[in-house]
């Protein structure tokens, strides 16, 4: 079984940082208190206001029910989410154990 590595970089707007970071705090405890996901939220070194969230599994199944098992309550947060974004963008790059 080989692990998978989903990450979500983006750029939050700066007057938003405050918001964001008390968002951040409840990003966390949804995906990794309530859903039990292995998930972490980092910045840049160098680069305020860029942020890298990781989510990593265990499985090729795991990864895949990502987002079957999204919540409302995970959706209304990354919702609230995209609404900091900077220019509305976000990238995403999946990483496949070898």
């Amino acid at each position: 079984m080989s692990k998978v590595i989903l990450q979500i970089s983006y750029e939050i707007k700066p007057e938003t940082r405050e918001a964001y970071l008390a968002l951040a705090a409840e990003l966390k405890r949804h995906f990794a208190g309530e859903q039990k996901k292995n998930y972490s939220i980092f910045e840049q070194k160098g680069k305020k206001n860029f942020f890298i969230e990781e989510f990593v599994c265990n499985s090729v199944e795991e990864y895949e029910a990502l987002e079957d098992g999204m919540t409302e309550s995970g959706e209304e947060l990354v919702n609230r989410l995209e609404t900091y974004l900077k220019d509305g963008k976000a990238r995403y790059a999946t990483l496949i154990e070898i």
